[in-house]
């Protein structure tokens, strides 16, 4: 085989609306909606920057079906930019973006090339130094919900050179999407395919790494809390024996993450906000130059648990430390933070070490923190902030259970069957479906938490909740009620 290199990337969600970012300030918020476009130009100039042969996107490049113009106008002009650097860009549809979607009437680069939805179509990638160097394979969606085993539709083609695939699915039924062109692992072997570049999950992962290469890289750009850490794409380098090196290259203009933080030894409130402040520099600090939405979950035991879940005391902690985002924010801008940036939402400047030696577990290879190893910059908050999306108070009492589930009391029952529960899934998704049957009952309920599997997902989250409110309500300030 012939060594080449292509850029491997999906589920761009581009113009995505950020549900749930109404109560969020307007420089902030337009920040995080304009972070898909800002990841779509990083990935432009790493595929240029890295001279690969090809690239391909698989599925769902918009959000919706009744995609926005600016989106298809966004994608159309770095398709054209990929064309003027020699790079060919193959394109399939998915869920999100099916082929019955209402589309523009616009002319797509020479270079760019869309698979249809009826049969699966092979592109070969000829260059003029080296002649034929790949055969990729792809099929669209013609709708949204796809539910054939499009996977048995593909076979490869010339052995001699390397095979990609491109494939929108749900590979053995991940629970956490929904189960569109379902296949298995089995599915994808003795096909002659060597890569397959698939899409749908949007939490990157290597699914096989022998032959052939099963592989999901993610969103390039997380969307919400539940899309947490880097995203980006792939850049695989295939060798003479056809075996390829993945590369993971972080492409997010905009960082979401959850941090926790224990209150155990904390004794007042202004400790508690001065320990806030403290995780929010270390939140800045591991986004790298990144703006950041955070999430922050209160843990552990201490003196602090019964204000928290009493009174105004989390929520006016919350507005203080946004408030403070923002003081800081507009003094920063104000004193020129971040000037010479080059456009609308993330950016990023040059720096003149690279980060690309920095590694992170579960990939092959290194992830740069930009596409020339840059610092990233926010255009247009100037800084790269960090905005809370929520604090959520999980503490409990500093009280002895173990002294209490040896006890022969009304609570001391209630904390074995806790304990009881805990350890048996079986058990406890029983008790909870007897404790929740009313509700499940209900269509609209049920619906609302995607079904009853969706509602008895987080049962032992609930479970320890349970726990703790029984424990405050019969024990206040440590003492047993009367």
């Amino acid at each position: 085989m012939k060594a080449l290199k292509f850029l491997h990337a999906a589920d761009l969600h581009l113009d995505s609306p950020f549900k749930g970012m109404n109560s969020v300030p307007e420089r902030i918020r337009d920040v995080i909606r304009e972070s898909t476009f800002g990841a779509l130009s990083r990935l432009v100039r790493l595929a240029v920057r890295e001279k690969v042969d090809f690239a391909v996107f698989s599925g769902d490049i918009y959000d919706a079906g009744d995609r926005s113009l600016r989106a298809q106008l966004r994608f159309r002009s770095a398709l054209a930019e990929l064309d003027r650097a020699g790079i060919p860009a193959l394109v399939i549809h998915g869920n999100h973006d099916p082929l019955d979607g209402r589309g523009a009437d616009l002319e797509w680069p020479a270079g760019a090339y869309v698979y249809p939805a009826d049969k699966v179509e092979t592109v070969r990638i000829v260059k003029e130094d080296r002649g034929l160097i790949a055969e990729v394979h792809g099929i669209s969606y013609a709708s949204a919900a796809v539910t054939e085993n499009l996977a048995l539709r593909f076979r490869g083609g010339d052995a001699s050179v390397f095979q990609v695939a491109l494939l929108h699915t749900n590979v053995d039924g991940n629970p956490g999407y929904d189960n569109y062109a379902p296949c298995s692992k089995s599915d994808l072997v003795g096909r002659g395919i060597d890569y397959w570049a698939l899409g749908h999950i949007h939490t990157r992962e290597i699914v096989m790494d022998e032959k052939p290469s099963v592989v999901y890289p993610g969103n390039i750009q997380g969307r919400s809390i539940r899309e947490c850490g880097p995203r980006g794409c792939y850049i695989v380098a295939v060798d003479e024996n056809g075996s390829p090196a993945l590369d993971f290259h972080a492409l997010d203009g905009v960082r979401w993450q959850q941090e926790s933080l224990s209150i155990a030894g904390i004794g007042t409130e202004q400790e508690l906000q001065e320990s806030l402040q403290d995780l929010l520099a270390r939140l800045r600090e591991k986004a790298e130059g990144r703006p950041t939405v955070a999430r922050i979950f209160l843990e552990g035991r201490g003196p602090l648990h019964l204000k928290l879940q009493a009174g105004s005391t989390l929520s006016d902690l919350l507005r203080e430390l946004r408030e403070s985002e923002l003081l800081a924010l507009a003094g920063r801008s104000a004193a020129g933070y971040g000037k010479g940036g080059t456009g609308a939402g993330a950016e990023y400047a040059e720096a003149p070490h690279p980060a690309d030696d920095n590694k992170e577990e579960g990939t092959r290879g290194s992830y740069t923190t930009a596409p020339s190893g840059g610092v990233f910059r926010s255009a247009a908050a100037e800084v790269p902030f960090v905005w809370i999306e929520s604090i959520e108070a999980r503490t409990g009492q500093d009280i002895d259970f173990e002294l209490l589930l040896r006890e022969e009391s009304f609570i001391g029952d209630l904390l074995r069957l806790a304990e009881e529960l805990s350890a048996d899934e079986g058990k406890l998704r029983e008790f909870a479906e007897e404790a929740l049957g009313s509700l499940l009952a209900q269509n609209g309920a049920s619906r609302l938490f995607g079904g009853a599997d969706g509602l008895l997902e987080d049962t032992g989250d609930w479970l320890e909740a349970a726990r703790e409110l029984a424990v405050d309500q019969l024990m206040p300030d440590g003492r047993r009620a009367k």
